[in-house]
């Protein structure tokens, strides 16, 4: 194999497709590309990554979907098949979003909130990585990590926790 496969998108699972659209677009700012209204949407954060000295590279953001449980699509069988609901207990993917920098993890925390969202922890550092993290669950199921960049000479705030 020359090339790797590429990792193109990651779905997420809600019975409601266009209330977790609107759930990311009002906590992370995104764009909510419904396609079709209920049905799929596709979660567009617009921008590009950014190059190391922090300029826009060529390379655009990755996207996220949101997919109707009842009614996975695309599928062969139009109708759908079984299962028709989300998996709500035990491990499932976790979705990292990178705060930026001109945000904050307490904004964002908060708006998911206020908007259904459990939250799972706040104020962890993980060293090997070296990234500042915060987690909550959407009123879905779906489990979203926040990450903040540490820095090359962190400080951690006393009250986070650390591995």
């Amino acid at each position: 194999m020359g090339y790797p496969n590429t990792l193109i998108f990651v779905d997420l699972a809600a019975d409601d497709p266009a209330a977790a659209g609107a759930f990311y677009a009002e906590v992370f700012g995104w764009r909510n590309d419904a396609r079709p209204e209920g049905l799929y949407h596709r979660m567009v954060p617009g921008g590009q990554f950014r190059n190391p000295d922090g300029s826009d590279s060529e390379i655009g953001n990755l996207h996220l979907g949101i997919f109707k449980t009842a009614n996975a699509r695309p599928h062969p069988e139009t109708a759908g098949v079984e299962p028709r609901s989300a998996s709500v207990e035990g491990r499932k993917p976790r979705i990292w979003i990178l705060i930026s920098d001109d945000d904050t993890p307490e904004r964002i925390l908060g708006e998911a909130e206020k908007r259904g969202a459990t939250i799972l922890w706040r104020n962890h550092y993980w060293s090997e990585f070296n990234g500042f993290n915060h987690a909550f669950r959407d009123p879905w199921g779906n489990e979203i990590v926040l990450w903040g960049k540490a820095g090359s000479d962190p400080v951690i705030p006393a009250d986070y926790t650390r591995e």
